[in-house]
């Protein structure tokens, strides 16, 4: 039991999943390149929308009293910029990074006249930042990572909590979930079984145990439908294994653009997006 309450522990265990397929999974996400090609397709739907639960976040936040007028918010990992143009409407001035120039893009495109002087669009890799040098340690009221591969190292978790003077908000997959596509491509690229488990948000929220941080913590299962053409599905799916197998570019092509096209009806790939969420809010100034 004297393990659940030690930081090194917990520590260790994230830096020990590094040998399994989750991690290899993850990996395969955390390239700018992956998401330039995955923005076109990317929370285009009203159910894809939807299921983000822009409404939940919100409230989540207000009870926490970790939203109002004028307050200064870190968005790691914007994407194409849903929740901070939502925060933004609830007066909050958000700074919202991603490496992703073409989600960022998105995010431009989406920006309505009466918010786009509280939002403020930086094209970086949470990573690489150095905090110091931005004078961006406990600048901000609140710092959030939400669906994010920027906070999938302790490191970077930590340096996310540096950054806050009052609180912060994470969501992630809170259990294993099934990638249809994902699945067929692995065993044909890779020979194996994929077995993803959930991602690194357990580990953040025992770590964050550990130093007696006890985060308000909700679940929410979450469900859409997502389209996309052969081409778009092609230069993603390349994309990500690039990172996970030793194959080159034309190699990986002629493997993945047939299996696409033989599921393809229309010169439309469809799939079902199914999964649990865990999203966990804490104060930085209340440890217990």
């Amino acid at each position: 039991m004297d393990n659940i309450f030690n930081k090194e522990f917990w520590i260790d265990q994230w830096e020990n999943d590094k040998k399994s397929d989750t991690f290899n999974v993850h990996r395969g996400f955390s390239t700018p390149e992956y998401w330039d090609n995955a923005a076109a397709t990317y929370n285009k739907g009203k159910k894809e929308v939807k299921a983000r639960r822009l409404e939940k976040i919100v409230t989540a936040l207000k009870e926490q009293n970790l939203l109002f007028d004028r307050m200064k918010v870190l968005e790691i990992g914007c994407g194409t910029g849903l929740l901070a143009m939502e925060l933004a409407k609830h007066g909050a001035q958000i700074t919202a990074l991603d490496f992703s120039a073409k989600m960022l893009e998105r995010f431009k495109r989406d920006i309505t006249p009466d918010i786009e002087n509280n939002i403020t669009m930086l094209h970086e890799d949470w990573h690489k930042i150095d905090i110091a040098e931005k004078q961006w340690e406990k600048k901000f009221d609140l710092v959030i990572a939400f669906m994010s591969p920027g906070v999938a190292s302790s490191e970077s978790f930590f340096k996310m909590m540096n950054c806050s003077k009052k609180g912060c908000a994470m969501q992630g997959w809170a259990a294993k979930r099934a990638h249809p596509i994902l699945s067929d491509l692995w065993e044909l690229i890779n020979h194996t079984t994929l077995e993803d488990k959930p991602q690194s948000i357990l580990y953040k929220i025992n770590l964050l145990f550990s130093l007696n941080y006890f985060p308000e913590i909700s679940f929410s299962t979450i469900e859409w439908q997502h389209t996309s053409t052969v081409d778009q599905e092609c230069d993603k799916q390349i994309e990500f294994f690039k990172k996970v197998s030793s194959k080159s570019h034309d190699e990986l092509e002629k493997i993945i653009r047939p299996y696409l096209q033989s599921i393809t009806k229309g010169n439309t790939i469809s799939r079902r997006h199914k999964g649990l969420t865990a999203m966990a809010i804490w104060k930085i100034d209340s440890k217990y």
